[in-house]
């Protein structure tokens, strides 16, 4: 970088950047750890010497400080595959059952926002659709950070709610689901087969609130990829050209999506896995009552504490299912060598 012709080739320098930020994210923690707890070692000797308790008091805070940052940067080690720094976009779709899925994909919304929020994540809302009575029947954020696609991945599948109904005057217990999927966004340097004569683009009026301006103009843009069939709205601008470029963006992380979890379904065929990532298979269940309890169905990891999920506490079941990953994939490698 240091190299008098570095920005010569613009497309290979910003790659070169790229690449050393990825490579920072990944060495920096361990030195800044590495120094903590060097510090750690010297203060912990001195309260030794000086038997001195409030010393050894500090050295335990900051121990415990210590840990968490290196099972933070253990879980990042395992965020290992291309575009899992990426950022990400995140569908949310509500599934049979009207009024009560629509109200539940909006609180599904509202947690994913609240993570995105305490993880220092900035969110976009690209597209929305409300429901008839309450809630939404689908909607789509852009989360920008690094690692956003590495920790969302872990949410794709569908989600279940049980709970008392408001909107059932009887005080009926109902059963709910809604539909989380993720998709990376993809830098322009990623090659993706985006072909303009295989792309039907429509504008249309945007609906929902925004005021005149939003339903006397055709600011929104719809965008079809004719081979896959694969459809992206996006309304939140109010200029078309930000829709239509923002929708070409997330057509491009869908067309990747399609064809990273065409090749995993040849993956799970090979070694006989049941798609972890597939799109309709039941991930987590949410029980507000009779009792609390919230309960990934993949790794059996649980907790009473409902309302801090909903909230946004969701890390504890990614890094378990991060994890469950990793072991699975270790235990396929090792089958297929012994079979080779």
């Amino acid at each position: 970088m240091e190299a008098a012709d570095f920005w010569d080739d613009q497309e290979t320098a910003r790659k070169t950047i790229r690449r050393l930020k990825y490579i920072k994210g990944l060495t920096e923690p361990v030195g800044q750890l590495e120094r903590e707890i060097e510090d750690l070692s010297v203060l912990e000797e001195l309260a030794e010497e000086e038997d001195d308790e409030g010393t050894r008091q500090e050295v335990e805070q900051r121990l415990g400080d210590v840990s968490g940052k290196l099972d933070r940067l253990e879980f990042k080690s395992m965020l290992d595959e291309p575009q899992d720094q990426s950022n990400a976009f995140l569908s949310v779709h509500a599934g049979a059952g009207g009024t009560e899925s629509c109200d539940w994909a909006s609180m599904l919304l509202r947690m994913y926002l609240r993570w995105a929020e305490k993880e220092g994540y900035q969110t976009e809302i690209v597209d929305t659709r409300v429901g008839e009575e309450a809630g939404i029947k689908n909607a789509t954020v852009r989360v920008q950070g690094d690692w956003a696609f590495g920790y969302l991945k872990s949410e794709m599948g569908v989600h279940r709610l049980v709970r008392i109904s408001p909107f059932d005057a009887s005080g009926r217990r109902h059963t709910s689901f809604a539909a989380v999927d993720v998709a990376p966004e993809i830098e322009d340097d990623i090659e993706v087969d985006l072909n303009d004569a295989e792309i039907e683009m429509e504008f249309l009026r945007s609906s929902g609130p925004g005021g005149q301006h939003v339903n006397k103009t055709s600011s929104a843009v719809r965008l079809k990829h004719i081979p896959t069939g694969i459809t992206v709205l996006c309304q939140n601008e109010r200029s078309q050209h930000k829709n239509r470029a923002l929708a070409r963006k997330l057509l491009q992380a869908k067309l990747y999506q399609h064809e990273r979890q065409r090749r995993q379904e040849e993956l799970e065929k090979l070694y006989d896995e049941k798609g972890d990532i597939a799109w309709g298979n039941q991930i987590r269940s949410y029980v507000l009552q009779p009792y609390q309890m919230v309960k990934d169905l993949r790794t059996e990891v649980k907790t009473g504490n409902s309302a801090a999920v909903l909230d946004g506490d969701i890390m504890v079941f990614m890094e378990a299912y991060l994890r469950h990953r990793l072991e699975r994939k270790a235990g396929a490698s090792g089958s297929s060598s012994q079979r080779t």
